[in-house]
């Protein structure tokens, strides 16, 4: 398995080199009030990509908040008589506790 994904990930190093090789001719990006860019078309598509993962992170930040403040909010400690652990009710009491049990998810 160890060889499989050395393998793995040579193949993927590969590719991209050979990406890079192939797209070395200049590329011009035209941005407002006549600024350009001139560079090699392979930064030119990698740093849209790198871009495009920061606005993507940064998307995403506010929601990684809410869901962590959520979670320090919730406490984490063993069941309390109110939920009793699945796992020490028969069969029939398991199926019954998991009725009543409020659905989270979709």
């Amino acid at each position: 398995m160890k060889y499989l994904l050395w393998l793995l990930k040579a193949a993927i190093f590969f590719t991209l080199f050979a990406f890079a090789l192939n797209n070395q001719q200049s590329a011009t990006v035209h941005f407002f009030f006549g600024t350009q860019w001139t560079a090699p078309l392979v930064l030119v598509v990698l740093s849209a990509f790198a871009l495009g993962l920061i606005v993507g992170v940064l998307g995403m930040v506010p929601r990684w908040w809410h869901h962590r403040n959520a979670a320090r909010r919730t406490p984490a400690g063993p069941p309390t008589a109110a939920t009793p652990a699945l796992a020490t009710l028969p069969p029939s009491e398991t199926e019954a506790a998991l009725a009543q049990s409020p659905l989270h998810g979709i």
